[in-house]
């Protein structure tokens, strides 16, 4: 800043010195401290179970939090009403009608993320039902869903095969011609 933009600037603004007296008046006296709020607790109350699960399919991973509610189900923020292809939305929602009353009387929010649609769905739909399973404790029901399709509970171990050298896939080879 140039000595002429500071001397406008101080025009302007003039200052107000403080007289030592209260300067030093100011420095004996504490000031008020300041009174600390009373901050209200994130905590949920303790009879509030919440049960954390997790479902893989391929690539695709779905983490489910299941607790009690109104049998709300969301996957990535939207309600499971409003997906849109009909075959995975069926297949997401053969957990919650193997729970039967169950399923209304709790809230699942689903987060889904790798993969594609069917691996997702597939990835959501063994969430749901793994997190149903582990919030009732109901072994009946757990051995209903094992009965219905293993993979509602169980891992597919399954995955892509990776690719050779000499090859454009896992296990074709590169042809060969002679003429």
């Amino acid at each position: 800043m140039t000595a002429k933009k500071r001397e406008a600037k101080d025009a302007k603004e003039p200052r107000e010195a403080k007289p030592k007296e209260e300067a030093a008046e100011a420095a004996e006296t504490p000031s008020p401290a300041p009174e600390k709020k009373a901050r209200a607790s994130r905590k949920k109350a303790p009879s509030e179970k919440v049960v954390f699960t997790r479902g893989k399919r391929k690539e695709a991973v779905a983490r489910a939090s299941v607790k009690k509610g109104s049998g709300r189900v969301a996957i990535n923020k939207f309600a499971l009403e409003t997906y849109g292809n009909k075959y995975l939305k069926s297949m997401i929602y053969e957990p919650l009608v193997l729970a039967g009353p169950v399923a209304r009387e709790v809230d699942i929010r689903v987060t889904v993320y790798g993969g594609g649609e069917t691996g997702q769905a597939e990835a959501a739909r063994q969430a749901i039902a793994r997190g149903i399973v582990e919030f009732t404790g109901d072994e009946a029901l757990r051995k209903k869903m094992l009965g219905y399709d293993r993979h509602l509970l169980a891992e597919d171990s399954r995955r892509v095969e990776p690719k050779k050298y000499k090859g454009p896939k896992a296990r074709a080879r590169f042809q060969k011609s002679y003429r």
